[in-house]
């Protein structure tokens, strides 16, 4: 049951911390290069309703749901007969939690000013209120990208040997 139980936690943290890496990624590679040629009010009044609508339970359950599976994993293998699988799963953990450390620490602060700029689509200065946001939640976003997807491949390993023992 051990064995069972172990199992699922690898592949839970993977997935969820996938899925959550994946967002971010997305984020990278499509949503703010694509809202870089936009208008100030524009960009402001799209991350404004981003920042509302990424607040859901889908969301909540991988973001939350990772750290959680992720920490059951690497604290499954602390016994003497999983210590291969410890080394990688632990690295995902710190990465991960440094990713959720990210978020908490300049990730939520910044969309908390963007919104703080007023209603979407009346916001009084929309360049400044951008200007404020854009440059330091991108390299934020970056930083959090690179993290969770560190802590992928570590969980790609433990998986690996995990299936190798």
């Amino acid at each position: 049951m051990l064995e069972f139980v172990r199992g699922a936690a690898l592949v839970a943290a993977t997935v969820a911390v996938g899925l959550v890496a994946g967002l971010f990624f997305g984020y990278c590679c499509s949503v703010m290069p694509a809202l870089r040629g936009a208008d100030d009010r524009t960009f402001v009044e799209v991350m404004q309703r981003v920042n509302v609508a990424i607040l859901n339970g889908w969301f909540a359950a991988a973001f939350g749901g990772a750290l959680v599976t992720t920490a059951l994993a690497a604290g499954l293998h602390v016994v003497d007969d999983g210590r291969s699988v410890l080394p990688p799963a632990a690295g995902a953990f710190v990465l991960y939690a440094g990713a959720v450390a990210v978020t908490r620490l300049r990730g939520i602060p910044l969309n908390d000013a963007l919104a703080a700029a007023g209603p979407p689509g009346a916001v009084a200065a929309p360049g400044a209120a951008r200007e404020r946001f854009e440059g330091a939640w991108v390299r934020w976003n970056v930083v959090r990208t690179v993290l969770c997807t560190g802590a992928l491949g570590c969980l790609c390993c433990a998986l690996v040997r995990y299936g190798g023992a």
